[in-house]
C-alpha cells in the first residue's frame, strides 16, 4: 500500500495532469486511499532464521537492590536521556505536524531511531544487545524523553522494542534464537505488541480473537486495532483466547497466509501509522505460543506502565510549551501569566505532572526489582488517563483561539494523550 500511495501521490504532482484536467480527481483519490486505506497483505517477511541455540533461553539479570526508593538516575540512564531527549528535540518533534498530516513517519526518521539503539537496552549482552540487568526504569525515562518531541513518532519509535523486550522476558531458547538476531542488526525489523481490539469496553484479558489448537499448531481468527506500522510491520505478537487455556501471545509472521492488514487512522498517534491485523484462519506452528500462561498479565501491566510514560513525557512537553507562551502573550498591558487563572491553571499542570511521573517511576522501579507492581501500575494508568486529558485540555485552553490551530503543537497533544486511556499493547517496559 505504501509503494502504491507513493506513486498516486507523485503523479498527483504531474504538471502534465494539471493541465489535462486531471490533477483535483487524481489529489481525491490519494486522499481517500490515505483515509480510509486498502486492505492488503502484510509487509513482505524477511526470512527469520533459527542461529545458535544455547539450551535455555537468555533472561536480564535483576538489578542489585538499593535498600531504599531512590529514583535518582544513575550516571548511565543520564546520559542515555540526554540523548534521546536530543534525538527528540531534533528529530522528532520537526517532523511531527508533517507525520500527523501524512498519516506515516517520514522517510528515514525510523532508521535514524534505530541508529539510537533503542532495542538494544533490553536485550542481554550475550544475544548481542546492550543490557546487563533489567531496566524497566531506564526504558521508562527513554519513553518518556521520546513522548516530549511527539507521542505518535514515539510510539513508532518504541513498537519493535516492545516485541523484542517480550521475546527476551517470555520467549525460549527457539524463540530467541529465530526472531532476537535481527532485532540487534543495522535493519530492525518493524513490528508490533497487537493486543488492541475496537470493541466497546475492550478488555486485553478477554480478547475476541480465537486461537484453537491444529495438528500442526494453532489457528488464530480476529482483529486487532491501532496497531503501529501496521503495514510495513514484519513480525506480530498478536494476543487471543485460546480455548481451555485463556489469553496467551502468539508469534505471527506478517507473511502468514490469511493475514492481512488495512489503514486506520485515527484521532490521535496519526504519525504512527495506525491500522487494521485482520486474522483469517491464520496457521501458526505449535513454537508459536509465547510465555507461560502467568505472563500476559506482566504483558498487560508493562505496556500500561510504557502508555503512562509516554503520558508523562509528552504532558511535561504541554507544559514547558505553555510557560514561555503564557510569559510572552501580553493583554491589557501585560502578560496573560499574571492572571491568576492563567497562574493557577499552570501551576495545576506542573503538580498533576509531578504526581505521574513519581507514581509511574515508582512502579517501574517496583517492576525492575521484581517486586509487586500492580497496584502502582493501576495507580499510573489511571492517573495517566485523567490527569494527562485534563493536561491535554489545559493547554489549548491556556492558547485560546491559537490552541484551536495546527499552528501549535497543543491541539495535536491533546489529541494524543486522548489515546492513553483506551491503548492496550504497543509498547513494553
Amino acid at each position: 500500500m505504501g509503494a502504491g500511495l507513493a506513486a498516486l501521490t507523485k503523479l498527483a504532482g504531474n504538471r502534465t495532469l494539471e493541465r489535462a484536467g486531471l490533477r483535483v480527481p487524481l489529489q481525491h483519490l490519494v486522499g481517500a486511499a490515505t483515509k480510509g486505506g486498502f486492505r492488503t497483505a502484510g509487509a513482505a517477511s524477511r526470512a527469520f532464521s533459527a542461529a545458535r541455540v544455547t539450551g535455555k533461553p537468555a533472561r536480564p539479570a535483576a538489578p542489585a537492590g538499593k535498600g531504599l526508593f531512590d529514583l535518582t538516575p544513575s550516571d548511565e540512564q543520564q546520559m542515555i536521556v540526554e540523548t534521546v531527549s536530543e534525538f527528540a528535540a531534533e528529530q522528532l518533534r520537526p517532523a511531527a505536524a508533517e507525520a500527523d498530516a501524512k498519516l506515516a513517519p517520514p522517510d528515514g526518521l525510523l532508521t535514524r531511531a534505530t541508529e539510537l539503539g533503542v532495542t538494544l537496552i533490553g536485550i542481554p549482552e550475550e544475544l548481542g544487545g546492550a543490557g546487563s540487568e533489567r531496566s524497566v526504569v531506564t526504558s521508562a525515562l527513554i519513553a518518556e524523553a521520546l513522548a516530549h518531541g511527539d507521542l505518535g513518532l514515539a510510539v513508532a519509535v518504541l513498537a519493535p522494542s516492545a516485541v523484542s523486550t517480550a521475546l527476551v522476558l517470555w520467549g525460549d531458547a527457539q524463540q530467541q534464537a529465530d526472531y532476537l538476531p535481527a532485532f540487534v542488526g543495522e535493519n530492525v525489523p518493524a513490528a508490533a505488541l497487537a493486543l488492541q481490539e475496537a470493541r466497546p469496553l475492550f478488555d486485553p484479558f478477554k480478547p475476541a480473537t480465537r486461537a484453537r489448537r491444529t495438528p500442526s499448531g494453532y489457528q488464530l481468527d480476529g482483529v486487532k486495532s491501532l496497531v503501529p506500522r501496521a503495514s510495513q510491520a514484519e513480525l506480530f505478537i498478536v494476543s487471543a483466547d485460546l480455548e481451555g487455556r485463556g489469553p496467551g501471545l502468539f508469534l505471527v509472521e506478517s507473511s502468514a497466509s490469511g493475514l492481512t492488514v488495512e489503514a486506520e487512522p485515527a484521532m490521535g498517534l496519526r504519525g504512527a501509522a495506525t491500522g487494521k491485523l485482520f486474522l483469517d484462519k491464520v496457521k501458526v506452528p505449535a513454537g508459536a505460543l509465547l510465555g507461560t500462561p502467568d505472563a500476559f498479565a506482566d504483558v498487560v501491566r508493562l505496556s500500561r506502565l510504557g502508555w503512562a510514560a509516554l503520558a508523562t513525557g509528552t504532558a511535561k512537553a504541554v507544559l514547558d510549551y505553555v510557560i514561555p507562551y503564557v510569559n510572552d502573550r501580553t493583554a491589557f498591558g501585560e502578560p496573560i501569566s499574571h492572571r491568576q487563572a492563567v497562574a493557577f491553571s499552570v501551576a495545576d499542570i506542573a503538580i498533576e505532572l509531578e504526581g505521574l511521573r513519581l507514581v509511574t517511576l515508582r512502579a517501574a522501579a517496583r517492576a525492575e526489582q521484581g517486586k509487586p507492581y500492580a497496584r502502582e501500575v493501576a495507580l499510573a494508568r489511571k492517573l495517566a488517563t485523567d490527569k494527562g486529558m485534563r493536561i491535554g485540555n489545559a493547554g489549548v485552553q491556556l492558547l485560546g483561539g491559537h490552541g484551536f490551530t495546527k499552528e501549535h503543537p497543543v491541539e495535536r497533544w491533546y489529541r494524543d494523550l486522548r489515546a492513553i486511556g483506551i491503548a492496550e499493547g504497543v509498547v513494553l517496559l
